[in-house]
């Protein structure tokens, strides 16, 4: 019980850093908020990715470049240009790379409007701090585990930020539905998405990818909405646009 709890915290709390740091807020600016829950929020996504943490300013980039080039040879993570996910996020591992130490030229104009903690991001990205969190997740399930099969979650455990990115740029750009034509190949992959907190309603989010509720039908549930929602209205961040009623079905 204690394991199963432990890699559902670590799933769905990781995703949130995720969705609403790093991708709503340092790639997207859909909403402001004060230089110190900015440090908050900066060491709540380092804490809770643990060994997967990706730089704010890395991820930011590397987004912005999938939204500009979206399902192109220039996209750092379409799965239409890769044989399988695995290969997909050995790409998009080397592309993260080379933006967050400087070799990307696509990158560069893109610079710009995102968090920065360099002694966190330096200290975050080192194998030291990755093999710190691995050894944490294995003496914890050393400590908690019942069953030997239990062990087979580690691996999740040590890249965990990279499953969720295979998860949503495969499934979310190869099945589904659109309700918009973007002129690319995305995808709104659940009709509720509980699995990836809103990220795989990606056709609404390139149609849309400033609307800070990934959900534009009445019934397409985003569950990191009700969160910012909630953060707005209690003045710890301001969304910066309204957003419009749902579409109708």
């Amino acid at each position: 019980m204690a394991i199963l709890a432990f890699f559902l915290a670590h799933w769905y709390l990781s995703l949130f850093t995720q969705s609403f740091f790093q991708h709503r807020y340092a790639a997207h600016k859909m909403f402001t908020m004060s230089y110190a829950w900015e440090r908050v929020f900066f060491m709540l996504t380092y804490l809770l990715q643990g060994s997967s943490f990706m730089s704010p300013r890395g991820y930011a980039l590397l987004h912005r470049m999938h939204h500009a080039y979206s399902d192109t040879e220039r996209d750092p993570h379409s799965p239409h240009f890769s044989s399988n996910a695995f290969t997909m996020m050995w790409k998009t591992r080397g592309a993260y790379q080379d933006v967050l130490y400087g070799r990307s030229k696509d990158a560069t104009r893109f610079e710009g409007e995102y968090p920065e903690w360099a002694a966190l991001e330096t200290f975050g990205n080192q194998w030291y701090s990755r093999v710190g969190w691995g050894a944490f997740y294995i003496l914890f399930y050393a400590q908690f585990a019942t069953a030997w099969w239990q062990y087979l979650l580690l691996p999740i455990h040590f890249s965990m930020g990279a499953v969720h990115g295979a998860i949503v740029n495969w499934g979310g750009h190869k099945y589904g539905y659109q309700n918009f034509d973007n002129h690319d190949k995305s995808r709104n992959t659940l009709f509720f998405d509980f699995l990836t907190a809103g990220e795989l309603f990606q056709n609404n989010h390139h149609k849309l990818p400033l609307r800070v509720n990934f959900g534009v039908k009445w019934w397409e549930l985003d569950p990191t909405y009700p969160v910012i929602w909630t953060l707005d209205k209690a003045r710890i961040i301001r969304i910066k646009r309204p957003v419009a009623t749902p579409l109708a079905a």
